[in-house]
């Protein structure tokens, strides 16, 4: 008979194999796996269970004790009452194996690359002594970036826990002092975070839909500009030519000026006026529409100062001076009438900027709709002078009573054939024989020193067809170089272009059309009478030379020179 609790002989686990040997040394295997499934927490399923751990077994081998049997009747219940254990403790213990393997897992190919790497640099001096960063065992820059993130979260779980636990307490002892019966409030339990951005929300205005809104700015608030950002006062200048009305707003910077806005609408004022002497009526509303426009611009930006000029148009007209009260009265601009002699030094204070720093003279044209104005600046002894201060050496100008519009309109500029385009050419030259600019300019000029510098629409034209622009770029046009012989290329090309193509064309359009080939011949005379080997196009003009007079007569650019050496002083002071 088998003891209480043994296997019958039949089952096959004592029962020597075929070789002769017994089956304990597999039992003992089959022990090993049962433990280390039970310390994972999974047991095997039906296996019975001692109070050692080691499931019953029958040694019925050679010299063996059957004594040694023990029951296997004992359930898993007496198993845990004779070893008192808890889930939690076995689950702690084991995942703290768990990582200590890992670790000296981590150890041993931390240590397998580094001797790797020697090795590679004992046969390879000149190799990196550093291993890279995706060698086995080494952790790469993207892996450690993503440990950090993972030690920020940890970090910020622990603080609210420990948010959440103080609150909890307070509540719990203020329970306890008033023998409140009630648990902590919902809003003890938010993180400090929520609670602040909540009590920030509270100043906030509620909408019917329940969400919040930011409370509403009174009436002339205007925000403060950021820390580090240039909050100079905004300076404006305004050209209301014979064709175009034009408004630029700009700040000055320690070099110059940034347009902040700027507008520009053909308003064709001088319309008529060659052969009427009076501004029409159309023309009139067409342009205080434009200035209703600009005195709308000027009051949303605060503008500090500002001069607002009219030119030919106004000069010529009869009615000239009517037109500007009742600009006055309808719109609130204030315009000045200038002169030629203050309309040729504007285009030059404008246009400074673009003159070439080793020229010898230069032969500054400004081609508008109802004038153009002409200047010879002799540099020959500027000693180093540029920019606003190249005004100073002025040494003759003239004003041509020929635009664009009057040219136009006398000659037509719809269907212009070569013939006449010769008329305006001759009609152009006419007016230009009248004048001399100077005596010793032709000897200038020979010296090849002379360039000209042209600002015009009609010059802006060319160089975008020049460079084939699909689109009016004006960064690429302004400052643009054009040969003798480009120029001639090109003034032939629009006088062969018929009218429906220059409509179509992007650097001209349909509002310019019937006028650039007035231009052209207004340039062809001056390139006849004043010949250079290089024409250098500008896209400014008047506003530019207004808003450079304005701050240099505040003493914009002085006080920030003076600034920047006070502050360098200082700095060298503190050192």
């Amino acid at each position: 008979m088998t003891q209480s609790g043994q296997e019958p002989p039949d089952s096959g686990r004592g029962i020597p194999d075929e070789s002769g040997n017994s089956g304990a040394s597999s039992e003992l295997r089959t022990t090993g796996r049962r433990r280390r499934k039970r310390r994972s927490g999974s047991g095997a399923k039906g296996s019975p269970v001692t109070q050692n751990g080691v499931a019953a077994a029958s040694f019925e081998g050679k010299g063996q004790n059957p004594t040694l049997a023990v029951s296997g009747s004992i359930s898993t219940s007496h198993d845990n009452q004779a070893r008192p254990s808890t889930d939690g403790e076995d689950s702690a213990s084991t995942q703290k194996r768990r990582r200590k393997r890992r670790r000296g897992r981590a150890k041993s190919q931390t240590e397998q690359a580094s001797g790797t790497h020697q090795q590679q640099h004992a046969l390879n001096p000149h190799s990196s002594s550093q291993p890279q960063p995706g060698a086995e065992g080494v952790t790469s820059p993207k892996g450690k970036k993503a440990a950090r993130r993972r030690g920020r979260k940890r970090w910020q779980a622990r603080n609210n826990q420990g948010v959440e636990q103080q609150a909890v307490s307070g509540n719990r002892a203020s329970n306890v002092t008033s023998q409140n019966v009630s648990g902590p409030t919902e809003e003890s339990l938010k993180p400090q975070s929520r609670q602040r951005s909540e009590a920030k929300s509270d100043n906030w205005a509620t909408s019917a839909t329940g969400e919040f809104q930011k409370p509403k700015r009174p009436q002339g608030y205007r925000p403060k500009a950021p820390h580090g950002q240039n909050s100079s006062p905004l300076y404006a200048a305004l050209d209301l030519g014979t064709n175009n009305c034009r408004l630029l707003i700009a700040r000055p910077e320690e070099r110059g000026f940034r347009v902040v806005d700027a507008y520009s609408r053909i308003v064709r004022l001088g319309e008529g006026v060659d052969s009427q002497k009076r501004l029409s009526d159309a023309a009139m509303d067409r342009a205080i529409e434009a200035l209703a426009n600009c005195h709308r611009k000027l009051s949303d930006r605060g503008v500090a100062r500002s001069r607002l000029i009219a030119t030919e148009a106004c000069r010529a007209a009869e009615n000239g001076s009517e037109f500007i009260d009742r600009v006055k009265t309808e719109t609130g601009l204030a315009l000045e009438v200038v002169n030629r002699e203050t309309e040729a030094r504007l285009a030059v204070a404008g246009c400074a900027s673009l003159v070439d720093h080793e020229a010898d003279g230069v032969i500054l044209f400004d081609i508008g709709g109802g004038s153009s104005e002409i200047v010879w600046l002799d540099l020959r002894n500027r000693c180093g002078a540029r920019g606003y201060a190249l005004t100073r050496f002025i040494r003759s100008w003239i004003s041509l009573p020929v635009g664009v519009v009057n040219l136009a309109e006398r000659h037509g500029g719809v269907h212009v054939t070569p013939d006449i385009f010769e008329a305006m050419v001759e009609d152009a030259a006419d007016h230009l024989a009248a004048f001399n600019l100077a005596n010793n300019l032709t000897e200038a000029i020979a010296s090849g020193r002379v360039h000209m510098l042209g600002t015009s629409g009609t010059v802006t034209t060319l160089a975008g067809v020049h460079l084939g622009l699909k689109r009016y770029d004006r960064r690429r046009v302004d400052g643009t170089w054009l040969d003798d012989s480009d120029v001639s290329r090109m003034i032939d090309e629009l006088r062969d272009m018929p009218y429906e193509a220059r409509m179509e064309n992007p650097c001209i359009g349909a509002d310019r059309a019937d006028l650039v080939l007035a231009g052209c011949a207004i340039l062809e005379a001056i390139r006849r009478r004043w010949t250079c080997p290089r024409l250098r196009v500008a896209d400014r003009g008047l506003r530019e030379g207004i808003l450079t007079e304005l701050m240099a007569a505040d003493g914009v650019w002085a006080r920030r020179r003076s600034r920047s050496r006070f502050d360098r002083g200082r700095q060298g002071n503190r050192a």
